[in-house]
Order: structure tokens, then C-alpha cells, then sequence
């Protein structure tokens, strides 16, 4: 192949690897802007919108310090009881060591979540057990260091943008009606400047 052509693939081949940087809050899936509606500043203690259903959580100066507990024999999880048709969640997630970071929806049971480990992002949805992955993105997600996180809903669709690299994924499971929003952590983690944004679920 002549050298030329090699570096035009090369060149190709960065840009597919590394797309070029979206601004972090540009809508991945949703065409509309949404409502706030949660933007804890963990300075204080999270309000009646919020409940711990496994693991510490614990918010201080800016930052919600979480924390598994060995007893609960389960990854730590806090709930958000609004049910959301359309959503964005956003916020800054950072490992205290190894493990998973999570966002996800629930009906009468899980439907759709984000995950994050230090191989990549990837999205699944839980009509089956274990939960199937239908979209996968590798790349390293470091230890002590922040990372941004965008997670998008709608319909039967769902996206997600870890540090600019964007993932999206459809399946007819994910537009089960959502009766609430949450986050997981394996083992330990921090997380900072969370906000909620979106359409509530119609009764």
C-alpha cells in the first residue's frame, strides 16, 4: 500500500479510536432540553427524593463519598424515586480503587443501566438474567483520577458519554415505563457534580 494511503488509514483509524471532542453536554440521543430536577450539592444530607437502598453514602464538601458495606453482601446503590420517561444524568465519578461505577433505570424491576469499569463503557438492559449487554466501548478509565459521565434515555433507546467517547444502544426492553432512576458502585468510589434532568413517567 502506498505510504500515503497508509497515514490517511492511520489518521482514520485515531479518529475512530479517539472521536473528536464533543462538548460534554451535548445531547447524545435526546432532541429537546429537560427540566432539572436534582442537583444535590453534597454539602448537606440528601433530601426525601433520595434513599440508600445498599452501602454508605455519604455527602461532604462538594462530594458524596461511597463505600460498600461487606455485610450487605451487594454493590452499594442510591436510589432516585422519580420515575423518568426521558432522562439525562451527568456527573463526575472517580475510582478509590478497583471496581464498577453504574447508572441506571428500574420499572417493576431493573430495566436499563451504564457501566463503567477500568476496561471501558458499556450498556445493557435486564429482561434476562444476567444482564444483557447490547453495546460495549474499551477504553482505560483510570484509578484517583475524575472522569466525566453523560447517561441519556429515551423511548427504547439509551446513550452514554464517558470522557467524550459516546456509546448508544436500542432495545425494545428499554422503553418499559421507569418508576425510578439510580446509581451503583463496586467497592469504592466519589462522585461530584451530579445533576438530574428529565420528563417524568405518566401514570
Amino acid at each position: 500500500m502506498h505510504p500515503t494511503s497508509l497515514r490517511s488509514l492511520a489518521s482514520l483509524s485515531l479518529l475512530l479510536a479517539f472521536p473528536l471532542n464533543a462538548e460534554e453536554s451535548t445531547p447524545l440521543i435526546l432532541d429537546h432540553p429537560l427540566p432539572v430536577l436534582a442537583t444535590p450539592d453534597f454539602n448537606a444530607p440528601l433530601d426525601a427524593a433520595w434513599s440508600v437502598a445498599k452501602g454508605r453514602w455519604t455527602p461532604a464538601n462538594g462530594v458524596l463519598e461511597v463505600v460498600e458495606i461487606p455485610e450487605d453482601k451487594h454493590v452499594p446503590v442510591l436510589h432516585h424515586q422519580v420515575g423518568l420517561a426521558a432522562a439525562i444524568i451527568e456527573c463526575e465519578f472517580r475510582f478509590d480503587g478497583p471496581g464498577s461505577f453504574l447508572v441506571g433505570c428500574d420499572g417493576t424491576k431493573h430495566v436499563g443501566r451504564v457501566v463503567v469499569t477500568a476496561a471501558g463503557l458499556s450498556i445493557a438492559e435486564d429482561s434476562v438474567k444476567p444482564s444483557h449487554t447490547i453495546a460495549t466501548l474499551k477504553l482505560p478509565v483510570k484509578q484517583g483520577e475524575w472522569h466525566h459521565l453523560r447517561v441519556e434515555w429515551q423511548g427504547d433507546r439509551m446513550a452514554a458519554r464517558l470522557d467524550g467517547q459516546e456509546l448508544q444502544a436500542r432495545h425494545e426492553y428499554l422503553a418499559t415505563p421507569k418508576s425510578r432512576s439510580w446509581l451503583a458502585v463496586g467497592k469504592a468510589a466519589k462522585v461530584r457534580n451530579l445533576t438530574i434532568s428529565g420528563e417524568k413517567t405518566k401514570p
